[in-house]
């Protein structure tokens, strides 16, 4: 977020003991570690991850079994096991953390710690999107089991771009020999530092202190640190989130669109529906191509490009009178005329009637994927154009949330590398 001015009170991030692999104990630090929870493609990227090693993250953000109650169970027990067998161990002192991920076209470095809950905090970290209410009390469900925080939410910032404060601290320690580092598969590259020297500490702390964020990835983690913090009756650990805090004035992310996958709505009938509301226009391949239309139409106005018939249709110019009777008008125009909205409110109310609802629609932020699981599944993939970044800050100042996944900022923290538990002071 953009922080002209001081703010009143701003973020107060604390040290902590992170939970990390123990190199000798595991195949490779890079085959332990996966995306996020929500962006791993599932079945085939879970199964991958689960046989990349038998200590692989996603055991304990993705435990497989029959029911809710004895998936969080499962990873709990793996948790404590992977502990008492010193496959993960606490650091030995409280440490902030800066993390680095780098490739051939992106450097991006941030601070790691566990960012104060309090009500103060409205009005501070600034959520942009809705979210979903049985994710949350599912990523609740397991956190109170496990009383550990796995993965850390993305936030950004806006400082005034120099090598001051948290920058600063960024900036010398990673001419310092790092933690760690590992490379993915993805070919990212990803160094970690711990951050113990009280005066470096404290100039993180003051720089923080004057700033706002955007939750940039993790809404519903967010909202799951503070429904389990409401639950508690005392002051402690549950006060605090395990958060990554990147300053975007320094190091710009990317923005990209989160697709739906449409289980049980063949392209064809999809097509069919919208006679006479939108434009519907047959796009030749391959992907990138009907992609480059995507962005073509997506300047002019709302678009949409449909998959999974092994063909591509841009969707667009939708009708102004369907838009001025299923689009609610109690919103800046700004947010009515996000695509997402238009998808939601129009399409996927109105003209489609489809629940949102997992076993109706998925979201996956992968787009070749998203066509391959709507072709093989006989199923349409709803691809995204991506918002502009200053679109979501705007909105986000107003108090106004986007529809739920209605973008992906990136590149997004590696899981595994850093875990908090609840229980190590």
């Amino acid at each position: 977020m953009n922080t002209s001015g001081p703010v009143e009170q701003g973020l107060r991030l604390i040290p902590f003991r992170g939970l990390r692999y123990v190199p000798e104990r595991v195949g490779s630090l890079a085959a332990v570690t996966s995306p996020p929870y929500d962006v791993v493609v599932r079945p085939d990227g879970l199964h991958h991850l689960e046989s990349a090693d038998p200590h692989n993250i996603v055991r304990l953000i993705l435990p497989q079994a029959d029911t809710a109650e004895a998936r969080h169970r499962q990873a709990a027990e793996t948790l404590g096991r992977w502990l008492t067998e010193g496959v993960l161990a606490p650091d030995p002192t409280p440490a902030l953390y800066v993390y680095e991920q780098r490739n051939s076209e992106i450097l991006q470095r941030g601070v790691i710690g566990a960012l104060a809950l309090s009500p103060a905090a409205d009005g501070i970290v600034l959520p942009h999107e809705d979210v979903m209410a049985h994710v949350v009390e599912d990523r609740a469900d397991l956190m109170r089991t496990m009383q550990a925080h796995l993965e850390p939410l993305l936030l950004t910032y806006r400082g005034d771009g120099t090598r001051t404060g948290t920058t600063a601290v960024i900036e010398r320690m990673t001419d310092r020999p790092p933690l760690l580092a590992t490379t993915t598969e993805d070919g990212f590259s990803h160094r970690l530092w711990a951050v113990t020297d009280p005066a470096e500490r404290a100039e993180i702390e003051v720089d923080l202190s004057r700033q706002q964020a955007l939750i940039a990835d993790g809404h519903h983690r967010w909202a799951t640190y503070l429904r389990l913090q409401r639950e508690q009756a005392a002051p402690g650990p549950w006060d605090f989130g395990l958060v990554l805090l990147v300053d975007t004035a320094r190091y710009p992310l990317q923005v990209r669109a989160i697709h739906r996958l449409l289980r049980g709505l063949p392209v064809s009938e999809a097509i069919a529906s919208l006679t006479g509301l939108f434009r519907v226009s047959e796009v030749d391949g391959p992907l990138p191509h009907a992609l480059d239309a995507l962005a073509g139409a997506a300047a002019e106005g709302n678009a949409f490009l449909l998959a999974g018939d092994g063909g591509f249709h841009l969707v667009d110019r939708p009708d102004r009178a369907l838009l001025a009777r299923t689009v609610p008008t109690d919103r800046p125009a700004a947010w009515r005329t996000l695509d997402a909205t238009v998808l939601h409110s129009t399409l996927l109310d109105h003209v489609w009637r489809i629940p949102d609802a997992p076993e109706h629609i998925s979201y996956i932020h992968d787009t070749a994927a998203a066509v391959e699981q709507a072709e093989r599944l006989g199923a349409t993939a709803v691809l995204m154009y991506p918002v502009r970044e200053e679109v979501v800050r705007d909105l986000a100042r107003q108090g106004v949330t986007m529809p739920r996944k209605s973008t992906s900022f990136g590149p997004k923290p590696a899981s595994g590398l850093v875990l908090r538990s609840l229980g190590v002071n």
